[in-house]
């Protein structure tokens, strides 16, 4: 089974131009991959978790039987997948033997007939799930994509050690996309485990809404063709590495998640790839230079984690000036996305604060918030901050916090704090 690869181009927005003595570079990466795949990657994994614990009875384990048949269906044939049951331990349902399956007519319809005898009883331990699709993962190529849909409605029900050391033993072997179902969960587990296998969060307050949710992960997940890329910037010596952020189509901070690939370079995962575009933030700290000075301040490649196959690349420069209308003038997309990495971390922050009952601090954030969301053109953000705010007045952040905030709108909004809106246009 052979899939064409997409192709990679790699575009920096950054205002070169630095005043004599500044050490600080900043740039917006845009990596863009073009060419869908027209079949599954060879060795492609797919792992289906699904909550089946004793919340999860009447229409909520209805709706998740649905939507893994939904997602079982959007398999392409030749793709190996399996169906894991998670209670207080994990099960695997299919294929019964242990394993994978290889997606065809007569597997997925066993599978289907599986999954549509599942009940909710026991208890939730996510972290053993997390381990029982980590198994599977390593059994498949590393150069293969690998990706998991994790569900749950409840709280995990392991100590938090275990949980992390859990998380902590797959990072790496795979991506997961989580979803809540309805407001029983934790935002602040899930996105531990999204943030930690480079997938995404979301709440499906409503369980029908299960089946069209899980057909569309498992959609993009087919489209999906580059496993493991990776982003691997070198800087020169002396320099080091502020940070490395994903800031479209979400906030991510990959900072911590460097491997070093040789000297002065380091490798941040980015996942898998389909036919997309995303925007990082590279921040580097450089030696200062005077007035005049030019130098190469980073050299962003794409390469397959591991390898020295070089998919694209752009570099970093800095110039050293005593023009200020040259150096006073900051990037376009580097001011917009600092802007949405402040946005989320104060809808995060403000929340927090609220559930505390430190109203000042919660308000004084989601103000801030809703300034960021209206100046930025966030209109999706603005609008889930209005189910939990009143807006006096955005421009300027000025809100009253509302007394009474139901779950699904608070926990909406803190799910999907980190979606930017997608910077456009030149420096």
């Amino acid at each position: 089974m052979t899939g064409s690869e997409p192709s990679f181009t790699v575009e920096v927005d950054q205002n070169t131009y630095l005043h004599e003595g500044a050490t600080e570079v900043d740039a917006v990466v845009t990596v863009t991959a073009t060419g869908a795949p027209t079949v599954a990657a060879a060795g492609a994994l797919e792992v289906l978790v699904v909550d089946t614990s004793g919340s999860m009875q009447g229409q909520r384990i209805r709706s998740a039987r649905q939507a893994t048949v939904a997602a079982l269906a959007e398999l392409r044939d030749g793709v190996a997948f399996a169906v894991i049951s998670g209670s207080g331990a994990a099960t695997q349902i299919y294929p019964g033997r242990g394993g994978t399956a290889v997606a065809d007519a007569r597997t997925r319809a066993e599978a289907t007939a599986q999954v549509n005898d599942l009940t909710a009883v026991g208890g939730t331990a996510v972290g053993a799930w997390l381990t029982a699709a980590g198994e599977l993962a390593k059994a498949h190529p590393a150069a293969a994509p690998r990706h998991a849909i994790l569900l749950t409605d409840g709280k995990n029900g392991e100590q938090r050690r275990v949980f992390q050391a859990a998380l902590d033993g797959v990072r790496g072997l795979f991506t997961c996309d989580c979803r809540g179902v309805g407001t029983d969960w934790r935002v602040e587990e899930l996105r531990a485990v999204s943030d930690a296998l480079l997938g995404t969060v979301d709440i499906v307050a409503d369980p029908a809404d299960l089946a069209a949710d899980f057909r569309a992960i498992m959609e993009s997940s087919m489209g999906k063709n580059t496993a493991d890329v990776a982003l691997r910037l070198w800087t020169p010596r002396g320099a080091s590495v502020r940070f490395v952020k994903q800031v479209a189509p979400t906030v991510a901070d990959l900072t911590g998640r460097r491997t070093e690939a040789g000297p002065q370079r380091g490798d941040y995962p980015l996942g898998s790839w389909g036919a997309e575009s995303r925007d990082y933030h590279v921040g580097v700290a450089v030696n200062a230079g005077t007035v005049g000075d030019e130098m190469l301040a980073g050299r962003v490649q794409l390469v397959r984690s591991g390898s020295a196959d070089v998919l694209g690349q752009g570099l970093v420069k800095a110039v050293w000036t005593d023009d200020t209308s040259l150096s006073s003038r900051i990037s376009r997309g580097v001011a917009h996305y600092t802007g949405q990495a402040e946005l989320a971390e104060a809808i995060q922050e403000g929340l927090a604060a609220r559930k505390a009952g430190d109203e000042p601090t919660a308000t004084a954030r989601l103000g801030r918030a809703v300034a960021l969301a209206h100046e930025s053109g966030n209109d999706n953000t603005a609008r889930l901050l209005e189910k939990v705010v009143d807006v006096l007045d955005a421009p300027s952040g000025t809100i009253r916090l509302r007394k009474n905030v139901a779950d699904v709108d608070e926990m909406t909004l803190d799910t999907r704090s980190t979606r930017t809106a997608r910077f456009r246009g030149g420096s």
